[in-house]
This record gives C-alpha cells, sequence and structure tokens, in this order.
C-alpha cells in the first residue's frame, strides 16, 4: 500500500505519519530528511538540493521526485509507503504519479488530516518559550503555573515571530492554497480519504488506520 498524509500546519501530520507507518508496517518517506541525508553524504542530488536551498529557492520537483525513487529503490517497500511532507503541490502529485507508473506502481490512498481553521490556530498561535532554558509552552495543552514565567527556572516566556496569530493566518492561507488544487485531484481519482484530525491523538490514527483498511 502507498499512501500519502495530507494536513495543514497544526493538524498532527508529522506524529500521525510515524504512528501509521509503525501500525501498518509501512516505510516512512520523509523528503526533509532525505533532503538532510543527501545534504550530509554530499552526493550529487544533495548538492544540486543544497545549491537551491543556500539561494532560498524551492528544490525543482525533478530532483526531489529523483530523490524519492532513489530511496524507494534502496528501502525495502514490499509492505508499502506512507509519505511525509510530500507531494506539496499539483505539480509534483503529477511528476510522482508519472514517476510511480515507470516502475509500475502507484498511490492507493491520501488521506486528508481535516482540522478546523480555529482548532489550527489555537494550536499554532498558543507556543510560548523560555527566553533562558527554551521550555516549550502552550496555553492549552500545556500551560505554565504562572502566566508568562517558565516553571524550571522562573525566566520570562515569549513568542517566536513564527507563533503569532498574524503569521499563522498568513501560514495557513498559503497552505490552502496551495492544496485545495491537490484535494481535488486525488478527490476525482476516487483515492481521497478525509479524517477527523481533532481529539485525542491515539483515536485520530485509529481513524487513520480504519479507513485505510476500509478503503
Amino acid at each position: 500500500m502507498y499512501v500519502i498524509l495530507l494536513g495543514a500546519p497544526g493538524a498532527g501530520k508529522g506524529t500521525q505519519v510515524t504512528n501509521v507507518a509503525e501500525k501498518l508496517n509501512l516505510v516512512q518517506i520523509s523528503t526533509g530528511d532525505l533532503f538532510r541525508q543527501a545534504v550530509a553524504k554530499g552526493t550529487e542530488l544533495g548538492k544540486l538540493a543544497q545549491s537551491f536551498m543556500k539561494e532560498g529557492k524551492l528544490v525543482p520537483d525533478e530532483v526531489t521526485i529523483k530523490l524519492v525513487m532513489d530511496q524507494m529503490a534502496v528501502v525495502d517497500t514490499k509492505s508499502g509507503v506512507v509519505f511525509d511532507g510530500f507531494p506539496r503541490s499539483l505539480a509534483q502529485a503529477e511528476a510522482l504519479d508519472k514517476a510511480m507508473k515507470a516502475n509500475k506502481k502507484k498511490i492507493d490512498k491520501v488521506v486528508y488530516i481535516k482540522v478546523s481553521e480555529d482548532e489550527l490556530l489555537k494550536r499554532l498561535s498558543g507556543r510560548w518559550v523560555c527566553r533562558n532554558c527554551q521550555t516549550p509552552y502552550h496555553e492549552v495543552a500545556s500551560p505554565p503555573k504562572v502566566k508568562g514565567k517558565c516553571d524550571k527556572c522562573g525566566g520570562e516566556l515569549y513568542q517566536r515571530p513564527d507563533d503569532t496569530v498574524e503569521t499563522v493566518k498568513k501560514r495557513l492561507k498559503v497552505y490552502f492554497a496551495e492544496t485545495a488544487p491537490l484535494i481535488e485531484y486525488y478527490q476525482k481519482a476516487g483515492k481521497l480519504l478525509e479524517v477527523d484530525g481533532e481529539g485525542e491523538i491515539d483515536k485520530i490514527s485509529r481513524r487513520i488506520v480504519t479507513s485505510l483498511q476500509k478503503g
């Protein structure tokens, strides 16, 4: 089974990819990890990817696809794969389908972890960090005993620029604009499974696994 997990920032996709990989015995392929490994090893693709990243540019789709397919060729994918952080756009989805077809494989199911925008804002904009010891807190999930003070060292808590409501709203807007065509693409192909991404982590994992098994 070849599976893709889609979810907005704050949807808990990273956690769920790991859980699904373990429960269904799938190989987890993360493009972020692949880039870091390729750069660290100094491979040709790693050097090429790094040249784009250094300039603040997105790595071209053909480089990303090559990296993914190379990885699939060297790991045991008999039981299947779950893709993490890829594809991110319609162009990447089409390129991945083409590359998979050339290797006599195909994407079987795409799980979209659906979380309301209000909940995403709550999760992402409630993060605070201690200036001294960098201990993270969350206004709802793990608040400090005293507002604005670190439980461990008494240091001042501050909010990173990425975690403010305004910044989070912009990030979500970009995500939904990029992902809407992707969701439509897999919906038309009859591969999309929508799963409620709100509630306890284990319950969400069970929903995803059940939907894939019923698939």
